[in-house]
């Protein structure tokens, strides 16, 4: 199943706090880079009220937190924090509560400054890699590549190294 994710050329940020139950750990599951308050409560219910997670979490979960991570939360209904959201990959980083936000626009703005082509290219083969294998990968890699290393963000980034300065990408 793509995520709504792998449906958009740009990386989705997700910040989550508070209660985030059900459809929040979903939406996690489909975001590409997930950070989470301090005080955030996951739980994925839908087992404990005689009906199964059907926004993604089952065919998404197991892939992206390992089976034994997946069956415990989904199968047992077990509420848990952002420390073992953590632990098993759900959330890449865990903040102070109130800064969640901040954060996750911050990594945002981060990303746009970097090379437009370069982080398409490197999100779809990701994506590529991950839906349809590692020699799928490696033929988009050569597919794109060229087509990179030939762009003028490619020429100012050499620059912007030999300059010792941040690069000022174009997109082009």
């Amino acid at each position: 199943m793509d995520s709504g994710a792998d449906q958009v050329s740009k990386p989705i940020v997700m910040a989550v706090h508070g209660i985030a139950y059900t459809l929040s750990i979903e939406l996690a599951l489909a975001a590409d880079i997930v950070i989470a308050a301090e005080n955030v409560r996951f739980r994925q219910l839908e087992i404990g009220r005689g009906i199964m997670p059907f926004g993604g979490a089952t065919l998404r979960a197991p892939v992206q937190l390992g089976w034994g991570n997946a069956m415990r939360f989904l199968l047992t209904g077990e509420e848990f924090g952002a420390q073992e959201a953590l632990r098993i990959g759900l959330v890449q980083e865990v903040v102070p509560t109130g800064t969640d936000t901040d954060r996750a626009i911050a990594i945002a703005e981060l990303i746009a400054r970097q090379a437009p082509l370069g982080v398409a290219a490197t999100l779809t083969n990701a994506r590529v890699a991950k839906h349809n294998g590692e020699k799928a990968a490696i033929e988009h890699l050569r597919e794109t590549l060229p087509g990179i290393l030939a762009s003028a963000d490619a020429a100012e980034g050499i620059q912007s190294f030999i300059e010792r300065r941040e690069g000022n990408f174009t997109g082009k």
